[in-house]
């Protein structure tokens, strides 16, 4: 080990430039912020989205549409999607919420809607929050019953 080879241990130094300590360290004077402008004095801050006086883009973009505050959103499940469980032998005669939710098939808070794309032909209890006129009619066609939560 000699002079010219010497190194500090790894992790021992910073690499991030002291900003404001003297003119020894290249960045002192107006510490590396420029001459005048609000850019250069303490505090200054500006706001999200602005763009130097230019119009900013959410103010440029117009507005359209209705968003209803009062909208429920229900998840459609089909009744093929149903016939699918049967065929998998994931539900047997009783189908709810909560075995749709075991299945992957719904989230935890979502509402159920039974849409009637597809054929059904298990004999199936279905408990759900809104069904459809053909899937109603799909179900208790094949003897199954219907029950709104």
């Amino acid at each position: 080990m000699n002079l010219h080879n010497l190194k500090p241990a790894e992790g021992a130094t910073k690499s991030t430039k002291r900003i404001g300590r003297g003119q020894g360290s290249g960045h002192g004077g107006t510490s590396t912020r420029g001459h005048k402008g609000a850019k250069s004095r303490s505090g200054y801050k500006s706001k999200i989205g602005f763009e130097g006086g230019q119009m900013p883009l959410q103010r440029r973009v117009p507005k359209f549409g209705f968003k209803n505050i009062n909208r429920v959103e229900y998840t459609g499940i089909n009744i093929d999607a149903l016939q699918a469980l049967v065929d998998a032998k994931k539900i047997k005669d009783t189908v709810g919420v909560e075995d749709l939710r075991n299945n992957g098939l719904v989230g935890k808070k979502d509402l159920v809607k039974i849409l009637g794309r597809g054929e059904l032909s298990a004999k199936l209890t279905v408990e759900a929050h809104k069904f459809s006129k053909t899937a109603q009619a799909a179900i208790e066609a094949n003897g199954g019953e219907v029950k709104t939560l």
